[in-house]
């Protein structure tokens, strides 16, 4: 994970950030975590977790363990 963080801290505009994400990521995973943001903000801002499924198009369970990945990290940090 520190390899990846690096490359991705070494880019120096959002093009450049842009381009080394579209080298990296999958089509697929590139949705992936767009959706997983998306939920993230979701949640942030009391979504209900079947109205982010419904909106986002994914299973309930994609946003579940979002949501646990988001309860995790504040957790983690103290805030989110």
């Amino acid at each position: 994970m520190k390899t990846l963080v690096n490359h991705l801290l070494a880019q120096q505009e959002p093009e450049e950030m842009e381009k080394a994400l579209l080298r990296l990521l999958t089509p697929s995973e590139r949705v992936e975590l767009s959706n997983r943001l998306k939920i993230f903000e979701m949640l942030k801002q009391g979504v209900p977790q079947r109205k982010i499924a419904d909106i986002l198009g994914v299973g309930i369970a994609t946003v579940t363990r979002g949501s646990n990945a988001l309860k995790a990290a504040i957790d983690e940090d103290g805030a989110q």
